[in-house]
C-alpha cells in the first residue's frame, strides 16, 4: 500500500513487520524472501473497502516497521531476537500484521502478545495444525508452533479454531493430536460444508470477546492459485472463498495476526500468491479496522 517505513511508533495504530525467517521449513525453504514479496504486491491495494463500507487508511494510521532481526539457520536464537524487536510494538499498542516467513515465526509473535493480553483465542485457517510434537528431532519448526504455544500457556486451545486442514497425514494422530490439546479442528471438507457463515458463527460462539490471533498459512489456498508456499496441498480453497471466511468474522476482537509461508521463487510469474497473501492482509487489516 506503500504506507511509509517508521520506527517511530507514536501515533501509530497499526504496523506491518516482516520476518524474514525460513529455518523452520521441513520441504522447501524460501519463505525469507515472503516479506519482500508481499510488499511488491501490495503497491495494488487501494484503501477504501466497499464491503465494510471504510477507508482503512482513515480508520487507522498504518506504517512499515521494517524487518525484526534473524539468525539464518538457529531457529531459538531468532525466536529470542524476533521477541526482544516485537515487544515494542506491542508495549505501544500497535496492532501487529506479520508477514512471514515460516509458520514457525508465529510463536515469538504469541509470547510477546501473551505478555499483555495474556492466553488468546486462535483463529488458524491452515492446510496443517502445526501441533506434532517434533520433526527431525527438533521442538521449534514450523510443523510444532501451536503445539508449542498451548503448552507454553499462550493461547487458550479450548477456544480456537483450527479450519481448512487436508491432504495425506503420517497417522490417524495427526489430526488427533490437536484435538487432545483442546483445538476444535475443522478438515477442509466440512468448511465448505459449513460455508462463511456458519463457520464464522462456530468461531464467535468459542472465542467471545478473548483477545484473538489470527494465523492465516498461504497454504490454506489451493495450489492452482497460490503455487509460491513450501509444502503445498492440493484440493484447498480459492481466493474468493478465503475472503468471504474472512469478511465473515467481521467483529471478532483481532489483536494480532500474521500471514506466513510465501515462498516467491515457487510463485508464477504473475507473482499470484504474494499478492493473494497482500490481500489478506488487507482484509485482516479491515477486520481491525471495522471493530475500531
Amino acid at each position: 500500500m506503500r504506507v511509509p517505513h517508521v520506527t517511530d511508533l507514536e501515533g501509530v495504530d497499526a504496523a506491518a513487520v516482516g520476518i524474514p525467517f525460513d529455518t523452520g521449513t521441513s520441504y522447501r525453504t524460501g519463505a525469507r524472501f515472503g516479506p519482500e514479496a508481499i510488499r511488491s504486491a501490495s503497491a495494488l491495494l487501494r484503501p477504501f473497502h466497499p464491503v465494510f463500507g471504510l477507508d482503512v487508511v482513515e480508520a487507522l494510521s498504518i506504517v512499515d516497521y521494517g524487518d525484526l532481526p534473524v539468525a539464518p539457520g538457529d531457529t531459538e536464537e531468532t525466536f529470542r531476537r524476533v521477541e526482544a524487536a516485537f515487544a515494542p510494538l506491542v508495549e505501544a499498542g500497535v496492532f501487529p500484521l506479520v508477514l512471514g516467513g515460516d509458520h514457525s515465526i508465529t510463536l515469538p509473535e504469541l509470547r510477546v502478545l501473551a505478555r499483555k493480553h495474556g492466553p488468546m483465542a486462535l483463529v488458524q485457517l491452515d492446510s496443517h495444525t502445526d501441533t506434532w510434537e517434533a520433526y527431525f528431532g527438533q521442538r521449534y519448526f514450523h510443523g510444532t508452533t501451536f503445539k508449542r504455544a498451548a503448552e507454553e500457556g499462550l493461547l487458550e486451545p479450548n477456544e480456537s479454531i483450527q479450519a481448512g486442514m487436508r491432504g495425506g497425514l503420517y497417522g490417524e494422530s495427526d489430526l488427533g493430536d490437536a484435538r487432545v490439546l483442546g483445538f476444535t479442528v475443522i478438515p477442509s471438507e466440512e468448511l465448505r460444508a459449513l460455508g462463511p457463515q456458519s463457520y464464522a458463527e462456530l468461531v464467535r460462539e468459542k472465542v467471545a470477546d478473548r483477545p484473538v490471533f489470527l494465523s492465516f498459512d498461504i497454504d490454506f489456498l489451493d495450489p492452482s492459485v497460490a503455487p509460491g508456499t513450501g509444502t503445498p496441498e492440493i484440493a484447498g480453497f480459492t481466493t474468493a472463498e478465503a475472503v468471504a471466511f474472512l469478511r465473515a468474522l467481521r467483529g471478532i476482537n483481532l489483536v494480532g495476526c500474521d500471514v506466513v509461508e510465501v515462498a516467491p521463487q515457487y510463485d508464477g510469474p504473475g507473482q499470484q500468491t504474494a499478492l493473494a497473501a497482500a490481500n489478506v492482509l488487507w482484509e485482516l487489516l479491515a477486520l481491525r479496522a471495522s471493530r475500531v
